[in-house]
C-alpha cells in the first residue's frame, strides 16, 4: 500500500474518531484542524519521507481521546505508527499533574519519531493557546501551560532545528499575546 493511501486512511479514521471533538479554544475549531496541523509540521520536518510519523502525528490522540484501541491502530496502521502513538499518548488514568510531570520526564527519552510528534504538539498546542485560548482560563493559567510546554520541549532539543524554532517563536509569541504585548 501505498504512503498517500495510507495517509488517506489515517486522516478519514481520524476524521471519524474526532468527529464530534472541537478544541478549546474561543474559537472551538474542529479537532481535526489541530491534527491536520500537527502532521504537516511532522511532514515537513521529515521532508515527507517518513511516512509512519506523518500518520502517527495525525492519530497522535486517538488513543488518549477517543474509543481507538491499541490493536486497532495496529491493525489498521501497523506496528511502528500504534507505537509511535501509544509514546505519546497520555495515561488517562493518572492525576493530571502526575501526567504532565510524565510528559516532561519521558520526553528526553522517547524515540525520534515520537519526539518530532510531541514537538509538533506543543507548537500547535502553544499557537492555538495564544490566539485562540479557552475562554474560562484565567491568565496565569494560560502562562502555566505555557511553561510547562517549554519544560516538556527542553527534553526534545535537539530533535529538529526548524521544529525547534517554530516552537521559541510560538512560546515567545504566545506569551506576549497572552499579555497584550506588541507582537
Amino acid at each position: 500500500m501505498t504512503a498517500l493511501l495510507d495517509f488517506a486512511r489515517a486522516l478519514e479514521f481520524a476524521a471519524h474518531k474526532h468527529i464530534d471533538q472541537r478544541r478549546k479554544g474561543v474559537r472551538a475549531e474542529p479537532y481535526l484542524n489541530h491534527l491536520s496541523e500537527v502532521a504537516f509540521l511532522v511532514a515537513e520536518a521529515t521532508e515527507g519521507k517518513d511516512p509512519v510519523a506523518v500518520i502517527a502525528a495525525l492519530l497522535h490522540d486517538t488513543l488518549e481521546d477517543t474509543d481507538a484501541s491499541y490493536e486497532e491502530i495496529e491493525q489498521h496502521f501497523g506496528a511502528e505508527v500504534a507505537s509511535v502513538v501509544a509514546e505519546t499518548t497520555d495515561d488517562k488514568r493518572l492525576r493530571k499533574a502526575e501526567r504532565k510531570q510524565r510528559q516532561i520526564d519521558t520526553a528526553p527519552t522517547a524515540s525520534s519519531r515520537a519526539k518530532l510528534v510531541k514537538l509538533a504538539d506543543k507548537v500547535s498546542n502553544l499557537r492555538s493557546m495564544a490566539y485562540s485560548p479557552p475562554a474560562d482560563w484565567p491568565l496565569d493559567r494560560k502562562i502555566e501551560y505555557f511553561e510547562w510546554a517549554h519544560a516538556v520541549v527542553a527534553g526534545l532539543r535537539g530533535t529538529d532545528a526548524r521544529l525547534e524554532s517554530l516552537f521559541d517563536r510560538a512560546y515567545e509569541d504566545g506569551l506576549a499575546e497572552l499579555r497584550g504585548e506588541t507582537v
